[in-house]
């Protein structure tokens, strides 16, 4: 009885912790370290032994926690963490060469060409999640699709705050495996039988992309209607004041050059792309990893640079912004890192397979989506609060497979539904960076643009909660 007493209100406060720390927009990686390793400190007073996988112990009960760190980050940079700062790296490299300028323009100037304007919104919605692809950072596609779209779909007659809840809905769910999150939850899953040898290209294409293409679709139909709902019921839906957008500088060169250099910034996803259909529906098995993808298309962009800038010296010294990029991408690591090492305390002091057992009594009674329901909840809940659901998401990876086991449900069930959901309800949170960009861009509420985004993001919740229980279940 002590024994559970303990458990349960270490965990208990545990939780509290990482979530206060969420919704107050704090870093929670040394949080989560801390936490973890407590815990792993109450599990040997409790008598037990340490949750994690081929553990080495050093002998010494309070160096043992220092230890799971170590071989955590030793485990982590074999797998996830080496795509991951590889493809920080191809970011940089691509923003260096000026390639993702190139990609934006190319792909946004065709814009000016639509005449509709309720055709322009369900358009740019699905353009921009286009061009996150590109730009995975919500802000700072928010900040380019302002400087490249805002004069265009103005003059075309669009409303303020019509133009805000596109663009703050632009970056969402496209799937993609060149996605940290996706890198990540496929090589949690791997490590188990049932999904052997899976890769972040099988799980985006088989998994991912069936729910994330049409709840796309189907947001953008919701967009369409709701916009024209909204512009019509509101007296204010044209907004006169004179509104200064920061100049995107034209990029200039011929067809040649702009086909190539915006194709590169989604090079890897090509090659990865084919890779899957030649497997799928061929005898030809080529097997490309994203970092061969990755690696490959780098050096077609050092010779693409060399050919371009006729000067070897400084295309070669640019190379260096792949390695500043991949610096960069540390703290991502580090957070998969701090969440595993987070749940290997909660696992040390039985937390884990006290939930398993709870869980298992519902195992087989028709109540499989009550597990992903409540996950969402919860996602929903804390995105709402803190404005980005991505700490959260990491923090659960490592307890998808265990979790879903117990239920006896896919842990596709579980990873899906929360992975999509963090991502849509961000631009529902009137707290996020992207709402608050926009809207002191715009001059316009943040609570405005919420009444905006909402119907289309709750729906596409929805939508993708329904048919990821339709597939997965």
């Amino acid at each position: 009885m002590t024994h559970d007493i303990i458990m349960y209100s270490s965990a208990i406060a545990a939780v509290i912790i990482v979530v206060y720390m969420l919704v107050k927009k704090m870093d929670i990686k040394v949080a989560l370290f801390s936490i973890g390793i407590l815990l792993i400190f109450i599990s040997a007073g409790l008598g037990n032994e340490v949750a994690f996988t081929d553990f080495e112990p050093t002998g010494s009960i309070l160096l043992d926690p220092l230890q799971v760190i170590v071989q955590q980050f030793k485990a982590t940079f074999t797998q996830a963490g080496l795509i991951i700062l590889m493809l920080g790296g191809y970011t940089a490299y691509m923003s260096s060469i000026g390639a993702n300028d190139v990609t934006v323009q190319v792909l946004t100037k065709p814009i000016g060409k639509i005449k509709s304007v309720y055709f322009l919104v369900p358009t740019v919605f699905l353009l921009g999640n286009l061009l996150s692809l590109v730009i995975p950072s919500a802000s700072t596609l928010a900040i380019l699709l302002l400087a490249t779209l805002y004069p265009v779909l103005k003059r075309a007659g669009m409303s303020p705050l019509s133009i805000a809840a596109v663009i703050a809905t632009s970056a969402t769910i496209i799937p993609t495996p060149l996605g940290s999150d996706n890198v990540a939850v496929s090589e949690e899953f791997a490590k188990y039988a049932a999904f052997t040898d899976l890769s972040v290209t099988d799980y985006v294409f088989q998994y991912h992309a069936i729910v994330s293409i049409p709840t796309l679709i189907f947001i953008a139909m919701v967009h369409y209607f709701w916009q024209r709902r909204m512009d019509k019921k509101s007296l204010t839906a044209r907004n006169q004041e004179s509104i200064e957008i920061e100049n995107v500088e034209e990029i200039t060169g011929g067809k040649l050059f702009k086909t190539v250099y915006a194709m590169l910034p989604i090079f890897p996803i090509v090659l990865l792309l084919i890779s899957f259909v030649l497997d799928m529906t061929t005898d030809i098995t080529v097997s490309i990893s994203v970092e061969i993808a990755v690696l490959f298309s780098l050096i077609l962009a050092v010779i693409c640079e060399l050919i371009r800038q006729k000067d070897n010296k400084a295309v070669l010294k640019n190379t260096e912004k792949f390695f500043d990029g991949m610096g960069k991408a540390i703290p991502i690591v580090a957070l998969i890192v701090a969440a595993s090492v987070f749940v290997t305390g909660l696992k040390s002091i039985g937390l884990i397979d006290a939930l398993q057992s709870a869980m298992q009594n519902f195992h087989g009674q028709g109540f499989n989506f009550v597990l992903p329901l409540i996950l969402v909840a919860f996602t929903a809940l804390i995105v709402l609060l803190s404005g980005s659901g991505i700490a959260l998401f990491f923090a659960m990876i490592p307890l998808m497979v265990p979790l879903a086991e117990a239920a006896g449900i896919s842990p596709v069930a579980i990873s899906i539904p929360m992975g999509l959901a963090g991502n849509l309800f961000r631009a529902v949170s009137p707290v996020a960076a992207v709402v608050l960009i926009i809207a002191g861009t715009l001059k316009v509420d943040p609570l405005d643009i919420i009444k905006r985004t909402s119907v289309p993001m709750i729906s596409g919740v929805i939508f993708m909660f329904v048919l990821s229980m339709i597939l997965f279940l």
